[in-house]
């Protein structure tokens, strides 16, 4: 099982090695608009299962959305550190 920071360590270590057989790195390659609409298209699919799905799926998609949020600080170089201030 892996915690916010250890996914977030694991996709920084990915974008960095530019692995174009990644998923992160082809995400990252298409910009921030790219990643915004995954982003936005996680958070409706959280929001459908929350109303629809069992609380196992709800759970699969919210990491989903997790990750995703994640690809965007790494887009545009926000560290973890920067986002607790705010929590």
């Amino acid at each position: 099982m892996k915690s916010f920071d250890d996914l977030f360590e694991e996709l920084t270590a990915k974008a960095a090695a530019g692995d174009p057989t990644s998923g992160t790195v082809r995400e990252l390659a298409t910009g921030v608009h790219g990643v915004g609409k995954k982003l936005v298209e996680e958070a409706a699919e959280v929001w459908i299962a929350a109303e629809y799905e069992s609380d196992e799926e709800l759970a699969e998609e919210i990491s989903q959305l997790l990750y995703h949020l994640q690809v965007m600080m790494i887009a545009r170089n926000i560290p973890l550190e920067k986002v607790y201030r705010y929590l």
